[in-house]
């Protein structure tokens, strides 16, 4: 089933409401007051409307396969789950809860009766809830809709981007950012005004989560380039990996096919954003777990990048109309996008990763000179930005070219001369319409 941008934001909108009457209804009876918990401010709790579409997006087409959508619907929330604490670590550096006295927990911030809960509540929401609420969405005129989802997403979008400020504000007031760091400086030109809607939202915040006003002692200097596991590190880290992913990709092909073939995602030099995005993905949520044990990093590894592979060949197949890999020969598959065997290296990869080589290339990225390194990283950031557009402009012209109309438009005509079948059949020889 595929579905439109304004049904998946309605859907999105819906089910994070939900969400958030599911944490104030449990939070207000634990606190025994009324408790406004989530990010957000309003009444919406994200995580679980991007549980709720990713499972929408993912796992629709297993439909046929009860015990599997089962399986994957706790999975991928899971997952969610604990990608969304760890990144909310990452910016306050404070858990903002903790399941470590449960049974059968993991990090802290997954446990498995609320796998299970989430597994339950994703079959809800694949089988009835999305028949239910989208025909409610069908029964608006279409002009409504239109005004109702596009305005509570803008409205979503600036709450969200108000509670961000108002949680680097709190870092910045309990001494966890880096003197000169930018947030500070950010911090510094908020206006008055602002400042008492941030306090608003920083009140509303500590009352749910208080352990996120705690104070720390830890002042970090401005040191190196690229020092820590910011912006800069996981970009030089994801250019690194998708370099080296694709060199990799096309030295395995070679080896167990015999042909030497493009493993490029992108039209403009060797890169697979797959690898890239996977490095500093994988960096990111695992940096405050390098010292645990390598089983830990194991099965982190293999779950993440289990689900990031499904995820990615879905994601491609419905913007690009291509199937850029396809596992249906390979025992223990699912729908050909991911398998077993592949999981395990994922796992392996990340206790590589983490453990062997991140260190070295942390070390040699921070060697960079600061002013070259800032220079340098800012025209990579642009020549990127501006592969991966004139890529995913390439590749839609590659898949409406097959059987569609002719190019009518002025950047049809010139993805059309400049990239055509034959070109494209070159970068991408595995690529193939589904």
């Amino acid at each position: 089933m595929e579905f439109t941008f304004t049904e998946l934001f309605w859907l999105l909108l819906i089910y994070s409401f939900i969400g958030w009457v599911i944490e104030a209804v449990v939070g207000t009876i634990k606190n025994r007051r009324f408790t406004n918990r989530g990010f957000s401010t309003g009444p919406f709790c994200l995580v679980y409307g991007v549980a709720a579409v990713l499972m929408t997006v993912t796992l629709s087409e297993l439909m046929t396969r009860p015990v599997f959508q089962f399986i994957g619907c706790g999975i991928l929330a899971t997952i969610v789950e604990w990608i969304t604490g760890k990144s909310l670590e990452l910016v306050n550096r404070r858990k903002w809860w903790d399941y470590s006295n449960k049974k059968w927990n993991f990090d802290g911030y997954i446990c498995f009766q609320y796998t299970l809960l989430w597994a339950v509540l994703g079959i809800i929401t694949l089988r009835y809830g999305n028949v239910f609420f989208l025909f409610l969405y069908n029964l608006m005129p279409e002009l409504l809709r239109m005004i109702l989802v596009w305005s509570l997403t803008g409205y979503l979008a600036l709450d969200f981007a108000v509670s961000l400020v108002a949680v680097l504000h709190l870092r910045h007031n309990t001494g966890s950012v880096r003197e000169g760091h930018p947030a500070n400086r950010f911090i510094a030109g908020i206006s008055r005004a602002s400042l008492s809607l941030i306090g608003f939202v920083e009140r509303r915040m500590t009352r749910a989560y208080p352990v996120i006003e705690e104070r720390t002692e830890e002042i970090l200097k401005e040191g190196k380039f690229a020092e820590g596991c910011g912006f800069y590190k996981l970009f030089w880290l994801f250019l690194i990996g998708a370099f080296l992913g694709d060199i990799v990709e096309t030295i395995f092909c070679r080896i167990t096919a015999g042909v030497w073939m493009s493993r490029s995602s992108l039209v403009w030099g060797p890169f697979s954003i797959v690898w890239g995005i996977a490095i500093a993905l994988a960096t990111a949520l695992l940096y405050k777990d390098r010292d645990k044990p390598d089983r830990h990093i194991f099965f982190i590894g293999a779950f993440l990048g289990g689900a990031y592979e499904y995820i990615c060949s879905v994601f491609t197949e419905i913007v690009f109309g291509q199937v850029f890999w396809d596992y249906s020969k390979i025992p223990f598959n699912l729908g050909g996008r991911i398998n077993l065997l592949y999981c395990f290296f994922w796992g392996i990869a990340a206790v590589v990763w983490i453990k062997g080589l991140y260190p070295h290339f942390s070390r040699w990225i921070e060697k960079i000179p600061k002013i070259a390194g800032y220079i340098a990283t800012w025209i990579l950031v642009v020549f990127m930005a501006a592969d991966i557009l004139i890529s995913s402009a390439a590749l839609i012209r590659y898949s409406d070219r097959a059987g569609g109309p002719a190019a009518d438009s002025g950047w049809e005509q010139i993805i059309d001369t400049n990239f055509d079948d034959q070109k494209m059949e070159q970068i991408y020889p595995n690529a193939k319409a589904r």
